[in-house]
């Protein structure tokens, strides 16, 4: 899978655009050892929020997309309408770590048992979080204000 080490965003519909475009290439990707993970990082209001409404669409998600803050995870069926036949992957997690002190929270509602189900895509929001007990295979963007719209997408190394 190729990712711009930089991307630059200049409007809300152009992130989405963005995290769109990697769901749709992620979905390409033969299967893992494990789940895909992509951790978000940045300020609040950065854009993480907005490049995942993108990326769930890119992966068939019609339901609304909102950050998952207070109940930390939600679990959402994958199909989008471009696949012909089955597709590997079934689950997409959206996870939201801004409520978490310590990984061991996570870990307590079954982060390890949904990080190593290869037919899983998770996106973790706030992902500095729990960076240390993140898989080292994951794909981690760093999501920078450059303006009032204009954000800096940056692809970071995991470990």
């Amino acid at each position: 899978m190729s990712i711009k080490k930089e991307q630059i965003s200049t409007s809300p519909s152009q992130t989405q655009t963005l995290g769109q475009q990697m769901a749709e290439e992620i979905l390409k990707s033969p299967l893992q050892k494990g789940a895909v993970v992509v951790g978000l990082m940045g300020d609040l209001g950065g854009g993480k929020t907005t490049f995942l409404k993108g990326f769930a669409r890119g992966l068939g998600i019609k339901k609304k997309i909102l950050s998952p803050t207070f109940i930390i995870f939600k679990r959402f069926t994958i199909y989008p309408a471009w696949v012909k036949g089955t597709l590997p992957f079934t689950n997409f997690y959206h996870i939201d770590c801004y409520r978490i002190k310590k990984s061991k929270e996570i870990l307590d509602l079954g982060f390890q048992e949904i990080i190593t189900d290869p037919k899983n895509i998770v996106c973790i929001e706030w992902a500095d979080r729990i960076k240390k007990i993140l898989p080292k295979e994951s794909i981690l963007l760093k999501f920078k204000f450059k303006g009032k719209n204009k954000r800096r997408i940056t692809l970071i190394p995991a470990k």
